[in-house]
């Protein structure tokens, strides 16, 4: 698991002669960045040049603004938060950690005053890590046809639409809540 898991398979591949692992597939995304400590080095092309193929990059939907705080909960049974009250707890409105749903705010705050929706922040912001970038690939999903149209669109905007302010502003919040949908 993790960083020994990931040397162990290169090993193991080496020894047998077979290709070594491509890529992994790890939960990342703005409120969960344990690959940048646990795992990014070993995957570094300097190591053993493992590309990241980040799933649940929207969080189960909490960072797409929809759930924000004192806002009203979205209408109608496609919103996985509304019509399943146990999905996915660690971001769940109703049990996620109080650091994570400011966290979420500020995050979409930060995606609003570059004109983006808080989703194409959230995906902007995965695609253009180095470890993604160089050969990985963002996993995204949608409950709706306009919701999958809203997640394809970050991927025609240019890296460049990511500034370095806005790289700034995202580590911040980042420094203030580290991984808060974690709770240890």
């Amino acid at each position: 698991r993790g960083s020994p898991g990931v040397c162990q398979w290169a090993a193991v591949a080496a020894k047998l002669g077979m290709p070594p692992p491509a890529t992994i597939q790890n939960a990342y995304s703005l409120l969960t960045r344990g690959f940048e400590e646990a795992l990014a080095e070993a995957c570094s092309p300097r190591h053993h040049n493992v590309g990241l193929l980040p799933w649940s990059v929207l969080c189960g939907g909490l960072l797409t603004g929809k759930y924000r705080q004192g806002a009203a909960a979205p209408a109608g049974s496609g919103a996985r938060f509304v019509a399943f009250g146990d999905y996915m707890s660690r971001w769940h409105p109703s049990h996620a950690r109080q650091e994570t749903l400011q966290a979420a705010d500020a995050y979409s705050a930060i995606a609003e005053g570059a004109g983006l929706t808080p989703s194409q922040l959230a995906i902007l912001w995965c695609r253009t890590r180095p470890f993604i970038a160089a050969h990985g690939a963002v996993i995204i999903g949608g409950t709706s046809l306009s919701q999958l149209e809203e997640n394809l669109a970050a991927f025609a905007l240019p890296a460049e639409a990511l500034t370095e302010e806005m790289v700034g502003a995202i580590n911040e919040v980042h420094m203030r809540c580290r991984d808060p949908s974690n709770s240890l």
